[in-house]
């Protein structure tokens, strides 16, 4: 059986019919920078944040048969307090007050609670393909 050790996340992915628009909210809202990608027969853009998060946007195989994602970007869930608690992305941001009151001006739906240790603040929204997020205050020891 092969060892774990040395293992790290090499990169998310999210499917969209519009992969520049996905690609522009990412930007806009996180600072995620667009990196060279390798060439596929479908139209792919890679982002980076930091030294080592990489997202891996793909377009959308129109025979797929699968959900666009968890929540249909046609019918996308509007409430993020019913995002089920296994289906998002969290980004810890050192700004986390300022990118909240931002996502709230630009009319996005924020679902915002306090962990019962009283520090870390968390807010759960959506992306324009209803993919779920999650920001939060604080940044896990390792």
């Amino acid at each position: 059986m092969a060892s774990a050790n040395g293992a790290c996340l090499n990169h998310i992915a999210r499917e969209s019919t519009d992969i520049k628009r996905l690609a522009q909210f990412y930007k806009e809202t996180f600072g995620f920078e667009q990196v060279e990608s390798p060439t596929f027969d479908f139209e792919v853009i890679w982002l980076k944040l930091g030294s080592s998060l990489f997202l891996h946007l793909i377009e959308r195989n129109p025979n797929s048969t699968l959900p666009e994602s968890p929540w249909s970007a046609t019918s996308a869930v509007e409430d993020p307090r019913n995002l089920p608690r296994g289906h998002h992305i969290c980004i810890y941001v050192p700004n986390f007050d300022s990118l909240l009151q931002n996502l709230k001006e630009k009319g996005i739906n924020v679902y915002e609670k306090t962990l019962p240790d009283g520090k870390t603040k968390q807010a759960f929204f959506f992306d324009p393909d209803g993919n779920g997020l999650e920001i939060s205050s604080q940044c896990p020891e390792l």
